[in-house]
């Protein structure tokens, strides 16, 4: 089989260096416009193609981050999926997606994820376990938690950052507002019991509400589920203290909520029960819905995600973590 054209044949026709060659393909790379003009059009004329594989071998750096989710159910994932792509695709990376257990670490897929010698990890809708952490900082991986916080201490804590929205400020809002509309009986629909998301929305939520004197008059976990969502919501109304208002942790049980609400219970939304989410999910805005809720920033969260990772990756700092500021967003689905 004959061999197509090879690096030192384009910096022979472009009369430069191999070196130029490699870093006019190479994003963010050093090399003049006029160089890397004339090494483009040698290599279109010789039909060159770099070969990444190659290169990794010699920069040792495969140009791969990995994306770890354990569920793409929640509208809200999809479009970060789409966004962090496109972000990192401009700064010369592609990302390699793995689906992690519902409701377990990421370990299962750790193996699976070193053995492609990754730059680096964004783990999202998926947890990070101390040993996965660990496993991480040994080889020199760092990681980016995407709207998760773990505690983590030791190596395993210089390696991993997180991002994530200011979420007990977002549950605080939530309170406060249904308050000052006249809300009495709130009740809170949980997502997973050990998900920092849920927990601190959950934590600002019923703080807020304690300063005021009141309390949440009935908890349930719908596990971030819509099916778990729905049934969550069975159980607030079968007894005879229903409450008035429901704060569930994000906008996919909030919109199961609103269906048990008005197909089922045959309740008037808001007239007589309020619903408030969380995320501002495209659907959110769907006619069908005009669910009031707390938006996320998923620009300004993938952003923060990209600047961690690129500056961990070329070991300029040490992790942090990012918190970004949220906004309630007043639809219908709450009286104004």
């Amino acid at each position: 089989m004959k061999s197509g054209p090879r690096a030192q044949d384009v910096a022979a026709l472009a009369q430069v260096s191999q070196s130029a060659v490699s870093r006019a393909f190479t994003p963010g790379a050093s090399v003049s416009e006029e160089t890397r003009r004339k090494v483009l059009a040698a290599a279109q004329r010789l039909g060159y193609r770099p070969n990444a594989m190659a290169r990794s071998l010699i920069t040792r750096q495969s140009r791969i981050v990995a994306l770890v989710m354990s569920y793409l159910e929640n509208q809200f994932y999809p479009l970060v999926v789409q966004l962090l792509s496109q972000r990192l695709q401009k700064e010369g990376y592609h990302v390699l997606m793995f689906i992690a257990e519902m409701d377990e670490a990421a370990d299962g897929v750790l193996a699976d994820i070193l053995q492609y010698q990754v730059d680096g990890i964004v783990l999202a809708s998926a947890m990070l376990s101390p040993t996965l952490a660990h496993s991480c900082a040994e080889v020199g991986v760092p990681v980016v938690q995407f709207n998760r916080v773990s505690d983590l201490g030791g190596l395993a804590r210089h390696a991993t950052s997180s991002v994530s929205s200011d979420n007990a400020g977002g549950g605080r809002m939530v309170a406060e507002y249904l308050l000052a509309h006249g809300y009495r009986r709130p009740a809170f629909l949980a997502g997973l019991e050990d998900s920092s998301t849920s927990l601190e929305r959950e934590r600002g939520f019923t703080e807020a509400l304690a300063e005021s004197k009141r309390e949440v008059i009935s908890r349930e976990a719908g596990h971030y589920s819509f099916d778990g969502a729905q049934a969550a919501v069975r159980r607030m109304f079968a007894g005879p203290d229903a409450p008035d208002a429901i704060f569930a942790a994000n906008d996919h049980m909030a919109i199961a909520a609103l269906d048990v609400l008005r197909q089922e219970l045959g309740l008037r939304v808001p007239a007589q029960v309020a619903v408030i989410g969380f995320d501002d999910v495209p659907q959110a805005a769907w006619g069908a819905y005009r669910l009031t809720t707390v938006r996320q920033s998923v620009s300004s969260m993938v952003d923060a995600t990209v600047g961690l990772l690129l500056e961990q990756m070329r070991g300029e700092i040490r992790a942090r973590d990012v918190v970004v500021p949220c906004v309630l967003v007043e639809r219908d689905t709450v009286h104004r």
